[in-house]
């Protein structure tokens, strides 16, 4: 018989080298994928989908605890399926996650709605890099995950940036973090402040209005849809589609913030050094972000069937859940505790931005249209 050659086989086991690393995932994938069931499980609970705890909040959650408890002495068996969760399942779920989304959703909140979400993103982002590295001396990677999870879809824009930023662990848990907290507490003043106005005849609003302030400026889907829920399903409706319309900006950014840090990068290298290579061949292209626009313009076209589409909307929350579960798994306590308070700081003041500049710009776009 003749033998395989020895650099595509292991001496101990036989195996082709692609099928050991194949196999060398396996405990971490599967751990991740323990975690993220429980998530999927527990999602599903009334109270907690009323307090807009999503499944991904949840699996973030559970890996952060055993991350810190009963990982470390797993570490080295299951570092590798942790990390492939980590990196590659989150950018098929990114990619995924363009079939929640249509080109038609903006046709339904038209240009004014279309122009309160790039405003909200771009403001919130800007003041979060200005706030985050002028006044409380942050990382900028750290300050640009919050202004990242405030200004566009929470959890997942933080995710989805991380490879692009290239930024550690701790700084994206610490930005799910703030979007967590603050996510949250939106979720119980927005219909407050919705009342409070109805009581005081403050500003004349209606559901549908409510509904596009909500989507424009809560951080995540889950929360949107809880402090929409409170008021009315015209307003629940009304401000899922604004977020689904405030979500698909999240492509054209990463690309935007990939050219702009490869810019900063290359003229860093000019005063030093004349550059070897150009800009364009600086730059870290989030090839996931041009799928992920490929695939909601094709789900635009309505081709698959509406049972098709929520399995696959199943599968792509599973794959996020277990990339979140990865990011807590990875996520150093010790490195929360050196971030200190002013990440907290920084989300608090989005937050009052969100709320108070949030209000006016809608109030402002929506005046301007009418």
């Amino acid at each position: 018989m003749l033998a395989l050659p020895r650099k595509n086989t292991d001496m101990c086991t036989g195996l082709p080298k692609w099928l050991q690393l194949r196999t060398e995932l396996l405990p971490g994938l599967l751990l991740c994928a323990a975690l993220s069931a429980g998530a999927l499980m527990l999602d599903r609970v009334p109270w907690l989908q009323t307090h807009g705890l999503s499944a991904l909040t949840l699996a973030i959650m559970f890996g952060f605890v055993v991350g810190n408890t009963v990982f470390p002495r797993l570490v080295d068996r299951c570092a590798p399926g942790v990390l492939y969760a980590k990196q590659y399942m989150l950018r098929l779920g990114i990619i995924l996650y363009g079939f929640r989304l249509t080109f038609q959703d903006m046709g339904y909140v038209g240009l004014a709605g279309v122009l309160i979400d790039a405003l909200v993103l771009t403001t919130t982002f800007a003041l979060a890099v200005v706030l985050g590295i002028r006044v409380f001396k942050l990382e900028r990677g750290t300050a640009m995950l919050i202004g990242i999870g405030s200004s566009i879809c929470g959890a997942a824009a933080i995710m989805a940036a991380e490879p692009v930023l290239k930024a550690r662990a701790e700084q994206v848990t610490v930005a799910v973090a703030t979007v967590v907290v603050f996510g949250t507490l939106a979720i119980f003043v927005y219909p407050l402040l919705h009342s409070l106005n109805m009581h005081w005849q403050l500003l004349n609003t209606t559901d549908f209005a409510y509904g596009m302030f909500v989507g424009s400026t809560i951080h995540e889907v889950a929360q949107v849809v809880a402090a929409g829920a409170a008021i009315s399903p015209t307003a629940a409706d009304t401000a899922v589609i604004a977020k689904m319309v405030r979500v698909m900006m999240l492509a054209p950014f990463l690309i935007g913030l990939a050219v702009y840090l490869a810019r900063a990068k290359t003229e860093q290298v000019t005063e030093k050094a004349p550059a070897k290579k150009g800009l364009l061949a600086r730059v870290s292209v989030p090839w996931f972000a041009f799928i992920f626009v490929a695939v909601a313009g094709f789900n635009s076209l309505q081709l698959l069937p509406e049972l098709v589409i929520e399995h696959i909307a199943q599968v792509d929350t599973a794959l996020l859940a277990m990339a979140m579960a990865g990011l807590g798994l990875t996520t150093d306590l010790k490195a929360i505790r050196r971030a200190g308070l002013k990440p907290l700081m920084l989300a608090s003041l989005l937050f009052v931005w969100l709320v108070v500049g949030g209000a006016g710009l809608n109030y402002a776009i929506t005046a301007a249209f009418s």
